[in-house]
């Protein structure tokens, strides 16, 4: 069952999501699994009102990143560990070497992504996967035909992608590197529990496609029906696109608030 809760706004989704985080740590979650994107913003800024400067129990997680991409300096202020950084890991008291990610500078992707595999099963699993999705579907850089059973590896960025990305990099999509290594779909749903973000408009066909779309390779985020426990949280925006007359039977979603409320 994916459950959809309908929220006023962006706060409000970041107040939610980083409900559902403090309450898995608190609960003994060790291991979690963090994505990048303007979706994601909200809940590490309410994390990090919440518990940044203080001792807090985040500081013994281990985190694990979705992806990264291929090409950029280790410096790069776009290169996802330098996000997850200064956004999560360093405001929470987090030593960076609690930080894993998939590497991105080894010469041979096949080795990097198997050690990526190996250090998430050596950690034993990831409790919460944090998620956004692309307006095409994709999770992590997971893009459209890729099969569920893909692992760890490097991809090609679609263009779609690196158009929606050049927000990160001046608005130039030239300046979006064409390859990422990422975790794979069947890496995602081994994850004991997903929580993903959408936020705004451009957001709003994807929601309403995961509502109404039966597991297909042809929308990576659909894949998401086939794991039991799945949570998305969306502003009124994205879930603008949702038909309730048009609503899987696996899916759940919760009567939307009015603008402003609670």
């Amino acid at each position: 069952m994916i459950e959809i809760a309908v929220l006023p706004d962006a706060v409000a989704v970041g107040e939610r999501a980083a409900d559902v985080f403090d309450d898995a740590v608190q609960s003994g979650a060790r291991t979690l699994g963090l994505a990048t994107g303007s979706s994601t913003d909200p809940l590490y800024a309410e994390l990090v009102r919440r518990h940044g400067g203080r001792h807090n129990q985040y500081r013994m997680t281990r985190l694990f990143q979705l992806d990264e991409y291929i090409g950029l300096p280790v410096e790069h202020p776009e290169r996802y560990a330098e996000v997850i950084r200064r956004s999560f890991a360093e405001p929470l008291g987090i030593p960076f070497s609690r930080v894993h990610a998939p590497d991105a500078d080894d010469a041979d992707p096949d080795r990097a992504g198997a050690a990526f595999e190996l250090s998430i099963a050596d950690a034993g699993g990831i409790d919460l996967q944090l998620l956004g999705v692309g307006a095409n579907g994709h999770i992590a850089f997971n893009e459209p035909g890729t099969p569920f059973e893909s692992r760890t590896r490097a991809v090609e960025l679609a263009d779609q992608t690196r158009r929606d990305n050049a927000r990160f990099f001046g608005g130039d999509p030239d300046s979006v590197p064409r390859r990422a290594m990422s975790q794979g779909i069947s890496t995602i749903l081994r994850a004991r529990r997903i929580l993903l973000v959408a936020i705004g408009r451009a957001k709003a066909d994807t929601v309403a496609a995961v509502a109404r779309t039966p597991p297909t390779p042809l929308v990576p985020v659909s894949a998401l029906h086939d794991h039991p426990a799945v949570t998305m949280l969306v502003d009124l925006e994205a879930a603008s696109g949702i038909d309730p007359d048009n609503v899987l039977d696996t899916v759940r979603v919760s009567a939307r608030p009015v603008a402003g409320g609670a």
